[in-house]
């Protein structure tokens, strides 16, 4: 579901905390790029706040990249029909570990083997490595013309007016609001009290983003295998 949470929200908030609600000391403008900052950070430490669907034209090869507006692969879903919002879903495409498929089949990015009968003409698994989050490889390797579905993480889109909504999900309000707050008294910090304050945020930032990727991790059901 699409936030609803605005940065006129978020401000009015902010700028109580910081007993400037006539951006005296923390300019709109200013507050707003710690609020970009703060949904870039969120988006780093987990990247599933910011998860979207993609349909996607694979090129030709095993050697694959997410959209230019990713910041790391999630998970590839599903062959597809086409690109478009109408297109029809076909088989899975299932991960498969590195070291299985090289011992098995230590040719397969060999691009005479693409599309042939022994290899067949769509992907049937994807394989990931966490240190390449950019990329990710398709088995068997395509000719240039297959579309799938992936789930990745999106580069926030920073909010351009106060009027703009976040990127992230509502629940991530709060940690907001702590990121803007440690950067804020951070620029004040000659003050006494400002840079533990700062600080204080920056740690209820950290626990409320990691905390949630925690219990996100705890609540995953449970996947069961059925037999037929």
């Amino acid at each position: 579901m699409a936030s609803v949470t605005t940065g006129t929200n978020l401000l009015a908030r902010i700028e109580a905390t910081l007993q400037d609600t006539a951006n005296v000391r923390w300019t709109e403008a200013e507050l707003l790029n710690y609020i970009n900052d703060a949904q870039r950070e969120i988006a780093n430490i987990q990247p599933g706040a910011t998860a979207t669907h993609s349909n996607v034209q694979l090129v030709t090869g095993t050697k694959q990249s997410i959209p230019t507006d990713g910041l790391k692969l999630i998970s590839v879903l599903r062959n597809m029909s086409s690109t478009v919002n109408a297109a029809t879903g076909g088989r899975a495409i299932r991960l498969v570990s590195w070291d299985i498929l090289d011992t098995q089949d230590p040719d397969w990015h060999n691009p005479t083997a693409t599309g042939d009968a022994t290899h067949g003409t769509i992907p049937k698994h994807y394989l990931f490595d966490e240190n390449d989050p950019l990329n990710y490889y398709v088995y068997p390797g395509v000719a240039g013309n297959a579309y799938i579905e992936l789930v990745y993480s999106q580069r926030p889109t920073d909010l351009s007016a106060a009027s703009s909504t976040i990127a992230v999900p509502d629940n991530y309000s709060n940690a907001i609001i702590d990121y803007t707050l440690f950067r804020a008294f951070s620029k004040d910090s000659e003050h006494a009290g400002n840079a533990q304050r700062g600080a204080t945020h920056y740690q209820l930032f950290a626990v409320s983003v990691q905390g949630k990727a925690q219990i996100d991790a705890l609540i995953k059901p449970d996947i069961q295998i059925m037999s037929a």
